[in-house]
């Protein structure tokens, strides 16, 4: 069976995660699929957003424990191997210049929920649940899960998610900013492609640099982030896309990128 499912339709991609009765571990061949998922994002301009799913009503219960039970390795080479995931998937799809969507459906567990942290928008199911597990297992999170969850919920509220180690449920997930939209397990997929299509008629540009200045805006102060942000402008200004964009703005066109709406079917759940 193949780990991973790499789908193109128009400007998406999307990862699904396919060892269902597994759960979906991240496990050696699903690393080695979401590293070439990557590298084919990265040779193809065409392709402007990636999903990443998992099959059988769970997203990833996270590392495969139980095939790493003969793996015998002394410090330097427990290290290596999470260098290497952060060098080939982690790093990577954090820094992509495209959108990344997260269609999180049941659990999302340990790396499985890094996984969901790693991406842009987390759009979750009404049964989606999610667990910093690592504590459970004597282990400490990874997955970048250090970087990119004190960015999302303050650095509070992770270290209680990492070191209680307890299950987080869709509705508190939509709450703590984990997850952006909730829908139901059947609508999910199709929303999360449906956001994905949208930025086919986004700047590719403006998007990166979007992606790329909120990075800069958290880590740096304000004179490198607003110089960056007059060298992104410059640029965006210059691009065929905001002339274009202009074009059809004086002609009372419609623009040509516009975030979908939800149907009125799958409106999201916002939090109370």
């Amino acid at each position: 069976m193949t780990t991973t499912l790499f789908e193109v339709h128009g400007a998406v991609a999307t990862l699904t995660l396919n060892q269902p009765a597994r759960r979906n571990p991240l496990d050696a061949d699903t690393k080695q699929g979401l590293a070439e998922a990557l590298a084919e994002m990265r040779r193809r301009s065409d392709l402007r957003a990636l999903v990443i799913a998992g099959r059988g009503g769970v997203f990833s219960a996270g590392g495969d424990l139980r095939g790493m039970q003969g793996t015998v390795l002394d410090s330097a080479g427990w290290r290596e191997r999470m260098a290497s995931l952060h060098r080939e998937v982690f790093a990577p799809l954090i820094a992509l210049d495209r959108p990344v969507i997260a269609a999180v459906d049941g659990a999302a567990y340990g790396a499985g929920f890094s996984l969901a942290l790693a991406a842009d928008f987390v759009l979750a199911s009404t049964r989606a649940r999610f667990c910093m597990s690592f504590l459970r297992v004597g282990l400490v999170p990874d997955g970048g899960a250090w970087y990119t969850l004190p960015r999302v919920v303050g650095a509070q509220r992770a270290k209680e998610l990492m070191l209680s180690a307890r299950e987080v449920g869709a509705a508190e997930a939509l709450r703590l900013g984990i997850a952006m939209e909730l829908h139901p397990p059947e609508q999910l997929l199709a929303r999360a492609q449906a956001l994905a299509a949208s930025f086919s008629g986004a700047s590719a540009l403006a998007v990166g640099a979007v992606k790329r200045g909120v990075e800069i805006g958290t880590r740096s102060d304000l004179a490198a982030t607003l110089a960056y942000e007059a060298d992104a402008q410059a640029l965006a200004f210059q691009s065929p896309e905001h002339r274009s964009a202009v074009e059809r703005f004086l002609a009372k066109q419609p623009a040509a990128f516009q975030w979908p709406p939800a149907a009125a079917d799958e409106t999201p759940r916002g939090a109370p």
